[in-house]
């Protein structure tokens, strides 16, 4: 055995340098080559061929990781607005609705992309390596037939030193050189115009299904914003009309009838039920009315109208006065009102931190405390993720991902982390928003 493989590996060694010696020669002019023009066209076209398609897989690849990203955005925006928009504001659950259309029609396009365009491009584009070894096979096999004829010429050369036995043993490897030559010389001839034929319809059938999916994508996204619009449109039309507008306490207060100032010192004031009744009776003298209801505290009677509409507007004044400053100081109470740490976050994204009774504190950012090296912290699942790439990451919601650093920082992406999931050292990149941090 040891024997063999010396002999294979000396026999390998010999026809590498036979090769090299013969395109010295070829290259300095003292031999000859053999050449077809027409084989060196259908190359040319190859090699063109395969540089479109290697260009257009990487460029849609990074077209596709671009959509990606777009999504995880438009997601996170869309959370967004449903968490600001309030419960009572018009289209409140129209507007989640289409955030869920728009999502649904996201997911939509981005599996259409990956499966009816990038599938169809790599196995388009995996055809040239292998095609690429065939040529480069057929290369040495020429180099190996011109050198054979080459020493098949020199044995004939010379009649007087000919071999005959040489002569023989050189014209057996002479044909069975231009055999395997031409074999692969004749099959290349055949493929390679054909599939340089190819382009044209593969790249007419993927761009259909590429622009298809565009096209469907946009016009039923474009109806989801025409309804938020709309709902956007009744929530202006309802705001001019004051719907959702505070009344001032100024204005409000401001007295413009007896009855007035009383609904206001009864609901703010339930202490001074009182003036209600003096207010009525105030009312009610100014109309003739003698009913008994028009005693004021014992201040005024029925003999005395004037006094009494005085007294009663002096008082209402003086309480609407003093329940003026005993608003203002309680909405000034309430402005000043602890919030809740969460709550202040949320409004102003700003991290927080947050004391227990314990004493200890609980930052809302990611912890880097206590983590191997090489990890810059930790993130949990959100949603589950399925690759689209080798180089990607899939999860489940709840995994636990360690986010490391970029082999190469000019890799990384905008919205991309790489990291290693915990338990199984699966290593990729993954989105983001499709996590949040621990």
């Amino acid at each position: 055995m040891a024997e063999s493989k010396g002999a294979l590996i000396a026999k390998t060694m010999q026809k590498h340098a036979g090769r090299a010696k013969e395109k010295f020669l070829q290259n300095l002019g003292k031999v000859d080559r053999t050449a077809d023009d027409i084989f060196d066209e259908h190359l040319l076209n190859f090699t063109r061929q395969q540089y479109a398609a290697t260009r257009l897989q990487k460029e849609f690849n990074n077209y596709i990781r671009c959509v990606r990203a777009v999504q995880a955005a438009s997601k996170t925006l869309m959370d967004s607005l449903n968490e600001i928009y309030e419960s009572q504001w018009t289209g409140h659950d129209l507007l989640y609705v289409q955030a869920q259309n728009l999502d649904m029609l996201w997911q939509d396009f981005t599996h259409k992309l990956a499966d009816q365009v990038l599938l169809p491009l790599n196995t388009y584009q995996s055809q040239f390596p292998e095609m690429r070894k065939k040529v480069d096979k057929r290369g040495r096999k020429l180099v190996d037939y011109d050198s054979q004829r080459h020493a098949f010429q020199s044995l004939q050369s010379n009649p007087k030193k000919r071999d005959e036995l040489k002569v023989t043993r050189g014209k057996e490897l002479l044909d069975e050189a231009k055999r395997t030559y031409e074999q692969l010389n004749s099959e290349l001839h055949d493929e390679l115009p054909a599939l340089y034929d190819s382009r044209v319809l593969f790249l007419v059938t993927n761009l259909q299904t590429l622009f298809a999916a565009e096209q469907v994508f946009h016009a039923e996204s474009a109806k989801v914003f025409s309804e938020l619009e709309a709902i956007v449109d009744k929530l202006a039309n309802d705001s001019q009309r004051g719907s959702y507008s505070l009344k001032n306490n100024s204005d409000s207060q401001s007295p413009k009838s007896p009855n007035a100032n009383s609904a206001l010192i009864i609901n703010t004031q339930p202490a001074h039920n009182n003036i209600s009744p003096a207010l009525d009776d105030s009312t009610a003298a100014a109309t003739g009315d003698s009913s008994p209801t028009t005693q004021l505290n014992g201040n005024a009677n029925s003999n005395a109208n004037s006094n009494a509409n005085s007294n009663a507007n002096s008082n209402v004044n003086s309480n609407a006065n003093s329940n003026d400053n005993s608003l203002n100081n309680q909405d000034e109470s309430t402005k000043n009102a602890i919030l809740p740490a969460k709550r202040v976050e949320e409004l102003y994204d700003i991290p927080v931190e947050v004391e227990y009774e314990n004493g200890t504190h609980l930052s809302t950012g990611a912890t880097t405390d206590n983590l191997p090296a090489g990890v810059l912290y930790r993130v949990k699942a959100t949603y589950k993720y399925n690759r689209e790439d080798v180089d990607e990451l899939s999860f489940e919601v709840g995994e636990i991902i360690r986010v490391i650093e970029y082999d190469d920082p000019e890799e990384q992406e905008e919205g991309w982390l790489m990291g290693i999931k915990e338990g199984a050292n699966e290593k990729g990149m993954f989105p983001a928003n499709f996590t949040k941090p621990l």
